[in-house]
């Protein structure tokens, strides 16, 4: 019995595992899902531990799967669990998981890409942006195939502060390829740093946990997984229009290799590119032959300050697309043109 004026812990009732679970009802990894089942339940304890304290909060997990993870989260506490999932295959599991714990569960078959995020929770909740971060938590181990444009999404959704990011800074525990969780974390200056980077880490203070080896899935995926936590920052370190941002960063990483004077040439016209790309640099006080991955935070700031500014000049600016430009130029060339090759080529490299 539980000590006075104290609420007992919760614990669930003995349940088959997570590999009968999967022999019970038949389930086996979708190979175009991208799909692996995480069965150590300490492996998925360590990663629902990585989210804090969730005793009382409210969870969202993404693609529950045959509910490993699931299980952690139930077993730290939690008010409420969400669980949204894709696959039909794996509702009656999360079902028997949501008889075990009454009235704590709830399931939505459905995509999370799609899902309306910002109803999912009480707007008791809410916060604001200044305060902590609320008692609010997205956890998921994520299919390799959705990991990197549901982080985009989310990214942006913090920029404007919608979505699930209405109810204040709720704070995400995601699983990444190895090599997707080292470009989220990664520093100025290292191979890894890429437009994840930039994208994460000017929006989120990003710790990449630790690494799960690759045999603790079943099947056993090529390559290792990596756990990142993110807590949204208070100010964004590059305080622009998302899409801005991410225009800028994408240009200066279509050619990593190159100087960064090369990417940041396709955010203008061909005619005036060079003075214009010059007065970019220039002004934003940015050495034109460092690569993309030594470039600093502070400097994607002022290029984007800068970049802004010259948008206000000439609103054609933002919405000029490099690629179409190329594009068009092809097809004025005739097929014999000794210049189509180079245009092919840069196009590729895009």
């Amino acid at each position: 019995m539980a000590a006075p004026g104290k609420v007992a812990a919760f614990h669930l009732p003995p349940l088959p595992t997570i590999g009968e679970i999967i022999k019970l009802f038949n389930l086996k990894a979708q190979k175009q899902l991208s799909q692996n089942f995480l069965l150590d339940l300490r492996l998925t304890d360590k990663i629902v531990k990585q989210a804090g304290k969730l005793k009382n909060a409210h969870v969202c997990e993404v693609g529950p799967g045959p509910g490993g993870i699931t299980r952690s989260i139930l077993s730290a506490g939690v008010e409420k669990l969400l669980l949204i999932e894709k696959d039909p295959r794996f509702i009656p599991g999360l079902q028997m998981l949501s008889e075990a714990a009454p009235g704590k569960v709830h399931i939505v078959q459905g995509d999370i890409l799609t899902y309306k995020m910002d109803k999912a929770f009480p707007t008791y909740l809410q916060k604001d942006w200044e305060d902590d971060p609320p008692d609010i938590h997205i956890i998921g181990n994520l299919p390799f195939s959705v990991s990197t444009p549901l982080i985009i999404k989310w990214l942006e959704n913090v920029s404007k502060k919608d979505g699930p990011f209405i109810y204040g800074r709720t704070q995400m525990t995601l699983t990444f390829q190895k090599e997707v969780a080292e470009r989220l974390a990664a520093n100025p200056g290292s191979k890894q740093r890429s437009r994840l980077s930039i994208m994460s880490q000017h929006l989120c203070t990003v710790e990449n946990c630790f690494i799960i080896p690759g045999q603790a899935f079943v099947p056993k995926p090529e390559v290792d997984v990596g756990v990142v936590h993110f807590t949204p920052l208070v100010q964004p370190k590059i305080q622009q229009p998302f899409e801005l941002v991410e225009k800028v960063v994408q240009s200066v990483f279509q050619f990593r290799r190159k100087y960064c004077f090369r990417g940041l040439e396709t955010l203008f016209p061909e005619a005036g590119r060079l003075k214009r790309t010059e007065q970019l640099m220039m002004t934003a006080n940015v050495d034109p032959t460092l690569r993309p991955f030594q470039l600093s935070m502070s400097q994607f700031r002022n290029l984007c300050n800068v970049y802004r500014k010259m948008c206000n000049e000439d609103p054609s600016l933002f919405v000029y697309n490099y690629r179409e430009e190329l594009r068009q130029k092809k097809r004025r060339n005739s097929p014999e043109s000794t210049s189509q090759p180079k245009h092919i080529e840069e196009e590729n490299q895009l």
